[in-house]
């Protein structure tokens, strides 16, 4: 019988609602399907607030850093299109998944010059507990310290280490099963353009879970879902459900 991968909505659907929005992940909420993704970056007073890029540029009507506006100023800047929610915070998405089923997974997030966060991570891990909901959640990140971090801290549904194929070509597979083996990384994710069939075998010969990123379309989806991958991150939830059955 072939495997059933989970379906989680990337940053809450985006070609459906606007990304990281409340609206976005109030829909993906009522969707059947096992997992929600979203980002966090870091307040300039110290709060995590949902949102992908370092830069207000592309998905709200401000521009600048997000670690330039303290939570109570993002939460006036409004987001593009859909219902022009505003840039919420991470406390105000996890109350939304406190009481449901549905997994949320966290990207820790790096700055606008590419460093971590000084303290992000555990003051995410905060409003998880605050929220009740972190044992339902996986942190996923691409720094593998933090997501070692992470692990660490216990207490969650999984930890994910995110890379991209480029890292894959340049290190191989077994590169990337010694960097989850140094950090006891259980299960890895990259772009669904860097798989493919026999990639796919050799991680899992390592003993490692594996997700993807960048499914939004048919084809891409159709090739994630044959792959037999444990999960798939998409734009395209609703197009994944129909695919997958």
């Amino acid at each position: 019988m072939p495997k059933r991968t989970d379906i989680v909505s990337h940053r809450g659907g985006t070609f459906l609602w606007p990304e990281n929005s409340l609206e976005a992940f109030e829909a993906t909420l009522a969707l059947p399907i096992e997992q929600a993704e979203c980002d966090v970056h870091l307040s300039a007073d110290g709060v995590p607030v949902v949102i992908h890029d370092a830069l207000l540029n592309r998905t709200t009507d401000r521009r600048g850093p997000v670690a330039g506006c303290t939570a109570e100023e993002l939460s006036r800047i409004r987001l593009r299109g859909g219902r022009g929610g505003h840039v919420p915070s991470l406390a105000e998405v996890a109350a939304l998944f406190a009481g449901r089923s549905m997994q949320l997974q966290v990207e820790i997030k790096s700055d606008a010059s590419g460093q971590p966060y000084p303290g992000l991570l555990e003051r995410t891990l905060a409003v998880l507990d605050e929220a009740g909901i972190r044992e339902r959640c996986r942190i996923i990140a691409f720094d593998a310290t933090i997501a070692a971090a992470a692990q660490q801290a216990g207490g969650l549904a999984g930890v994910i280490w995110l890379f991209e194929a480029q890292m894959l070509n340049r290190i191989g597979v077994e590169g990337v099963a010694a960097v989850a083996r140094v950090y006891g990384f259980g299960m890895v994710e990259t772009e669904i353009g860097g798989l493919d069939a026999e990639i796919s075998a050799q991680l899992r010969g390592h003993g490692l879970k594996l997700a993807t990123w960048g499914a939004n379309h048919a084809d891409s989806l159709e090739k994630a879902l044959g792959l037999e991958l444990d999960a798939v991150a998409t734009d395209d939830p609703l197009l994944a459900m129909r695919l997958r059955g």
